[in-house]
């Protein structure tokens, strides 16, 4: 048999010895009458608490105890019941002898105790012979449930190079066993893996640094393994055991390091501003923050002319230019560059630090041609002739080789092709005149191009100025009309003028005004002190008066213009206030009257108005036809005259009325009534006579007052059946009857015309 199984199987009888010794109820030996059994006042039976050893499994039930009561003297028939907490089912007693015992195999983890009630009854009578009373089943632990890690596996972390005794982090261990009966729950914990590195308390559990020194850039990850083992750490005790993760955090112990002491870099001349031009590294062997560096250019000469600046990426220092490069001026530059960590060193509080040198060569490249300055400033007179010279502008070639330059205006700032440039020597002439008073200022761009390769151009902007020449005459502000008074005093100031130039001379504006050569010696009108000054005047002699009056500027050589002030001569009251000024006008010196010619032409306009309205009235003027008057001088006219005097049968009423309207109403398209009627039911044209048809419409229109106006016609083909007079439609028939009977129109005739007048619609109502 294994060692462990005997271990076990002697902890199994030990505890069995235990439970005898307690559990064995103790039985008086001494006689009880009847008597004193039925006497007694408390109960008569004797135990203790009952322990049953858990996972005990054998062929036969376990016993637990034996129940025993001072009543059971043999001559009473007792019968011992059993309930509570797994009676019958877990636990079964014998009724006579009171022994119990487990029928079920016991697991304290699952339930540690058993709540029963025990009683004695009379096996015949099942009554009571005493109170039934509690007693409890506990069930006895045995070391059958290993430690185990419940929040396992674990992880942790500890700076690098920290010291010996740093904690780490702590593991727990439970055991489902009960902690408070022998050692079946105590645990101690030990490193299986990890040693030297690690170590750990075995009762507290905590996990320390063992090792001085750790570096994570040797090994950043240590598994270590933890085993927790009951029974205080005896022999047959049960474990378990667990893995932590412990991973060493980086700390800045490390100084970046350039891979080579000298970089070499060769960068085109004509390189952009702000390109790179090369890439230096410094390797750090941290992680992280502690990892980044920052450059700089320490030394070296003109190192204005370079920058260096960190790549956050791939923590590279990039070379840019600030500053154009020229291979025919400067060919190489050397400088020296440092990569310092930005955390500093936890040992000596300096930051970390590395240099090397980078030296650069400068090829050369083909640049484009380079103008003397980047704006020129031209000036030019305006009307300057055709192929004035307005300026030069020019540009070399910066290359060694030196290269031939063409020149060239950008046509889309000079659209109009107002100037040409010299393809050889950049010479800008004038190809059309200038107007200042139109542009001041034209801003055109220069190409210059090398002869050699065309691709290589350069720009600049020539702003070239007009500048003013006296081209221009003076002007009147404003159209100038000036009052007088017929009583004014001789002398007074009329009118002050005022001119206008669109020149600009640099000296500014100086007008003089005089009245033209035909007018010095009129006596009426005076120029002077740029005040127009005139003598007495009267309205019956002349009305209006226009004084021609030459401004005359200051230019070189001087311009001038003639314009003209009109004076009107007005009644005016005795405190000089205008009451009123005729129209006509008299042209000075010569000339017929504006005046007159307003008043012709407001009389011509007057006829032509007179006769508009006469003639608009006679159009308007209702055609009406007396009784007396003989119809045949009013002649109607039909685009269709039909079959004849004969022919009664030409027309149909039903089929000149709308189809639409004969049960229906259209409503007026001109005007709005101010009541609605009912529409008129229309009766069919079939066997109506003319005459009781023509009634009903005469007193329908007289008694409707929404009857359209007398302005327009309604016009009716019906013509009813059988007439007597024939077709109305054939008075101009080629008949040689000349007795034709026309009484039938004589009486009729003034119907039709009241009719006529009476239902005159406008165009939209024909079809009624």
């Amino acid at each position: 048999m294994p060692k462990r199984s005997e271990e076990m199987l002697t902890d199994v009888w030990t505890s069995l010895m235990l439970v005898w010794i307690t559990c064995v109820p103790y039985t008086s030996m001494t006689p009880i009458s009847r008597q004193r059994i039925l006497s007694r006042a408390k109960r008569g039976w004797v135990w203790n608490q009952m322990f049953v050893l858990e996972e005990f499994s054998g062929p036969d039930p376990i016993l637990v105890g034996r129940l025993h009561t001072d009543l059971d003297v043999g001559s009473t028939p007792i019968k011992y019941v059993l309930a509570g907490e797994g009676a019958g089912t877990i636990f079964a007693i014998n009724e006579i002898t009171g022994d119990i015992h487990a029928m079920k195999r016991l697991d304290r983890e699952e339930k540690a105790e058993y709540t029963l009630t025990a009683q004695v009854t009379n096996r015949d009578t099942d009554q009571p012979l005493e109170p039934p009373s509690e007693f409890i089943i506990k069930v006895q632990d045995i070391n059958d449930n290993p430690p185990q890690f419940v929040e396992g596996p674990y992880r942790a972390s500890v700076p690098e190079t920290s010291q010996v005794g740093t904690s780490v982090t702590r593991v727990t261990a439970t055991d489902a066993d009960d902690p408070v009966y022998g050692n079946s729950a105590k645990l101690v914990y030990s490193i299986l893996e990890g040693q030297p590195y690690f170590s750990i308390d075995p009762n507290t559990a905590i996990i320390k640094i063992a090792l001085h020194g750790m570096d994570r850039e040797m090994r950043e990850e240590y598994l270590v393994v933890i085993q927790a083992k009951d029974m205080g750490g005896h022999m047959g005790g049960l474990s378990g055991t667990t893995t932590v993760t412990v991973t060493l955090t980086d700390v800045n112990d490390n100084p970046p390091k350039f891979s080579k002491s000298l970089y070499e870099f060769v960068i085109p001349e004509d390189l952009a501003i702000g390109q790179p031009g090369g890439k230096v590294k410094a390797n750090d062997r941290d992680i992280g923050e502690n990892a980044k560096s920052t450059y700089n250019i320490i030394d070296g000469d003109e190192r204005d002319v370079f920058e260096i600046t960190t790549d956050a990426q791939t923590q590279e220092g990039i070379l840019r230019l600030k500053k154009p490069l020229n291979f025919e001026t400067k060919k190489s530059y050397t400088l020296k560059v440092e990569a310092a960590n930005i955390r500093f060193d936890p040992n000596s509080g300096a930051p970390f630090k590395d240099t090397a040198t980078v030296k650069i060569a400068v090829e050369d490249s083909d640049e484009p041609p380079v103008f003397s300055k980047p704006t020129f400033v031209l000036q030019v007179d305006e009307n300057a002739p055709i192929n004035t010279v307005v300026g030069t502008v020019t540009a070399r070639d910066p290359d060694v080789t030196g290269s031939l330059v063409r020149y060239f205006i950008d046509r889309h700032t000079d659209l109009e092709r107002q100037f040409n440039v010299n393809v050889d020597d950049g010479k800008i002439t004038l190809a059309k005149p200038l107007d200042r008073e139109t542009d001041m200022w034209h801003n055109i761009t220069v190409t210059a191009t090398e002869i050699r390769n065309h691709s290589q151009i350069s720009r600049a902007t020539v702003a070239i100025r007009v500048l003013d020449i006296n081209d221009n005459a003076p002007e009147f502000a404003t159209e100038y009309e000036a009052f007088l008074c017929e009583n004014g005093k001789p002398g007074q100031v009329i009118q002050t003028v005022s001119a206008v130039d669109k020149d600009d001379p640099i000296q500014g504006h100086y007008f003089e005004y005089r009245l033209i050569p035909e007018m010095l010696n009129n006596p009426n009108f005076t120029i002077k002190n740029n005040g127009a000054k005139h003598d007495t005047f009267r309205r019956q002699k002349q009305e209006m008066y226009f004084l021609p009056i030459i401004v005359t500027d200051n230019g070189n050589p001087p311009m001038s213009s003639t314009n003209t002030l009109t004076i009107r001569v007005c009644g005016c009251s005795r405190e000089g206030i205008v009451q009123s000024c005729n129209v006509e006008a008299y042209v000075l010196p010569i000339g017929l009257s504006m005046g007159a010619l307003i008043a012709i032409l407001a009389c011509i306009i007057l006829l032509l108005v007179v006769l508009f309205v006469t003639l608009r009235r006679h159009k308007n003027k209702p055609l009406i036809i007396k009784d007396d008057e003989d119809v045949r001088e009013n002649i109607i006219r039909y685009d269709d005259e039909g079959g004849g005097e004969e022919d009664t049968e030409a027309f149909d009423i039903a089929t000149l009325q709308n189809p639409d309207g004969i049960n229906g109403y259209l409503p007026r398209k001109d005007i709005k009534p101010d009541l609605q009627f009912m529409p008129r039911q229309s009766s069919g044209p079939n066997g109506v006579d003319v005459d009781e048809f023509i009634n009903v419409r005469l007193h329908e229109a007289d008694n409707d007052p929404t009857a359209p106006p007398y302005d327009s016609i309604q016009i009716y083909g019906y013509e009813g059946r059988g007439s007597i007079a024939g077709s109305l439609s054939s008075l101009e028939t080629a008949s040689s009857d000349s007795d034709q009977n026309y009484d039938y129109l004589r009486e009729w005739g003034p119907r039709f015309r009241r009719l006529g007048e009476l239902y005159s619609v406008g165009e939209s109502d024909k079809e009624t």
